[in-house]
C-alpha cells in the first residue's frame, strides 16, 4: 500500500487537468486520512482510557448504584446518536468539515477537565453528556473529510486505514488505564490528567496540520497558502494546474438536496442498517457471558476490550480493500456472520480460554467488516454536498437500533436467562443476513462507483 504524501486529495478526485495520475495498480491513501488517524488514535486513548475504569469509579468511589450507573451508561451509548445529523448536516451546508469536527474533538476535550472535579450523578451526567455530545458532532465531519480526501476506487481502503489507528488508541487506552491502577491502586485522576493530555494532543493536531478539505463541489477542494501555490508551480505540469485552477474553483456551488439522503439508495442502507442493529447486542452482554462461564474471563474481563480492538485494527485495513474489491454492501451485510459465529461460540461447550479468544477475534473482525464499509458505503450513495450527512444518518441509525437493543437483550436477559437469550438473537441474526442481502442486492457488487 502507498501512503501519498501530499494532503490534497488524491490525484483520482482533482479537475480534470489538475494533477498527475496515480501510478496504475497502485492504491494511494492520502496523508489527510492518516493524519486524521491519528487524530482518533490520539482520542481514543483519551476516552477509552477513562470508558474501562468508568464503572469502577462510579460505584466504588462516588459510591453511585447500578440504576445510576445504567443511566450513565445508556447517556455514554447513546447520546451521540441524538446530534450526529446535525453534526453531517453543519458540515454539508457550512462546507467546514474541518472546524465542524474541531468543535467536536474541542468540547469533548474541554469534558475532559470537568472530570476532575465531577464528584456527584448530575455533574458526571453533564460530563458525559458533553463528551459524547463531542463524539456525535465530529464523526460524520472527519469521515466527510476522509471521503474528499480519497477516490472513489479506493474509499474502503482508506477508512480502513483510519479505523486501523483509531483501534491502536482504543487498545491502547484501557491498557494506559489498566497499569496506572496496578500502580496507584487509587490513581483514577491520574488517569483522567492523562486522558485530558492526549485529548488536547489530538485537538491540536487537527487544528494545526489536517487540512480543511472541502466538499461544496463536485470534486473535492483544498485550502492551500501561497507558499504551496509558488511550490506548485516549479514544473510545467504544475504551471498548466495553475491555469486550470480558476476555472475549477468557478464552478458554481450544488444545492443541498435532503432526498439524497431520504429517498433512493441510501433508504434500503438506513433500512438495512436499522434491521441489523436492532439485532446487534452490546460487547459488555457477551463479556459479561463469557465472564459467568469462566474464572478465566472473569480474572481478565478489564482487558477483553483491548482483546476485540486489537483484532479489529488487525482486520481493518485487510476487510477495507476487500470491501473496494467485491463490494461494500457485500462485506457490511456479510460481516454479520462473523457476529453470529461470536454468539453461537459464546454458547457452546467449548474450553473457555478457546471461547473467549473465539468471541474477540469474530468481534474484531465484525466491527472491521461494518463500521468505516458503512461510512464508505454511504458516501458512496450520496453527492459530494452531502457526504456528511448521509454518513451522519446511517451512524445515527446504527446507534439508535443498537441502543434499543441493548436495552431489550437486558430484559431479555432478565426474563430467560443469558444463554437462551443468545440463542434466540444468534438465529434471528442469522435469519436476517439473507433478507437483507436480498433489500441491498443492487449494492452488493457495486465496487465504488458514484451512484447517487
Amino acid at each position: 500500500m502507498y501512503i501519498s504524501l501530499s494532503n490534497t486529495p488524491e490525484p483520482d478526485e482533482a479537475p480534470a487537468g489538475i494533477g498527475k495520475p496515480a501510478r496504475p495498480g497502485i492504491r494511494t491513501v492520502s496523508s489527510t486520512v492518516v493524519t486524521l488517524g491519528i487524530v482518533s488514535m490520539l482520542t481514543d486513548i483519551s476516552s477509552e482510557s477513562v470508558a474501562a475504569i468508568l464503572p469502577l469509579y462510579i460505584t466504588g468511589v462516588l459510591g453511585l448504584g447500578t440504576i445510576a450507573f445504567g443511566f450513565l451508561d445508556g447517556i455514554y451509548q447513546g447520546v451521540s446518536a441524538l446530534v450526529r445529523i446535525a453534526g453531517g448536516y453543519a458540515s454539508d451546508r457550512v462546507h467546514q468539515p474541518k472546524w465542524v469536527a474541531f468543535i467536536g474533538y474541542g468540547l469533548a476535550a474541554i469534558a475532559r477537565i470537568g472530570l476532575l472535579f465531577a464528584s456527584g450523578f448530575v455533574a458526571l451526567t453533564a460530563v458525559i453528556t458533553a463528551d459524547r455530545i463531542g463524539k456525535g458532532v465530529r464523526t460524520a465531519p472527519r469521515d466527510s473529510l476522509i471521503t474528499a480526501a480519497s477516490r472513489p476506487d479506493n474509499l474502503g481502503t482508506s477508512f480502513g486505514v483510519h479505523r486501523t489507528l483509531d483501534n491502536i488508541g482504543a487498545a491502547v487506552g484501557p491498557l494506559i488505564a489498566f497499569f496506572i491502577l496496578l500502580l496507584i491502586p487509587d490513581g483514577y485522576h491520574v488517569i483522567f490528567v492523562a486522558s485530558l493530555a492526549f485529548a488536547l494532543l489530538g485537538v491540536a493536531i487537527l487544528g494545526i496540520v489536517v487540512p480543511n478539505v472541502r466538499t461544496d463541489r463536485g470534486t473535492a477542494e483544498t485550502e492551500t497558502t501561497g507558499a504551496d501555490a509558488a511550490a506548485s508551480a516549479s514544473s510545467d505540469d504544475d504551471a498548466d494546474a495553475a491555469a486550470a485552477a480558476p476555472a475549477a474553483l468557478a464552478t458554481p456551488r450544488k444545492k443541498f438536496d435532503w432526498s439524497v439522503v431520504t429517498t433512493g439508495p441510501m433508504r434500503r442502507v438506513l433500512a438495512a442498517a436499522g434491521i441489523l442493529g436492532l439485532l446487534t447486542i452490546g460487547d459488555g452482554f457477551i463479556y459479561l457471558f463469557l465472564q459467568a462461564r469462566s474464572d478465566f474471563a472473569a480474572q481478565w474481563f478489564p482487558l477483553l476490550y483491548v482483546g476485540t480492538n486489537v483484532a479489529f485494527l488487525a482486520f481493518a485495513i485487510p476487510l477495507g480493500r476487500l470491501a473496494d474489491r467485491v463490494g461494500r454492501a457485500r462485506v457490511f451485510v456479510f460481516g454479520h456472520v462473523a457476529l453470529v459465529a461470536a454468539y453461537v461460540i459464546a454458547t457452546l461447550p467449548l474450553a473457555d480460554v478457546a471461547a473467549t479468544i473465539l468471541c474477540l477475534v469474530f468481534l474484531g473482525a465484525f466491527y472491521a467488516s461494518t463500521d468505516g464499509v458503512l461510512s464508505a458505503l454511504a458516501a458512496q450513495l450520496t453527492t459530494p454536498e452531502t457526504h456528511g450527512t448521509g454518513i451522519a444518518a446511517a451512524q445515527t441509525v446504527v446507534a439508535l437500533a443498537r441502543f434499543a437493543s441493548a436495552v431489550g437483550f437486558g430484559v431479555l436477559w432478565y426474563a430467560i436467562g443469558p444463554q437462551p437469550a443468545m440463542i434466540i438473537v444468534a438465529v434471528l441474526l442469522a435469519v436476517a443476513i439473507p433478507l437483507i442481502a436480498l433489500l441491498l442486492r443492487p449494492f452488493l457488487a457495486d465496487h465504488g462507483e458514484r451512484t447517487a
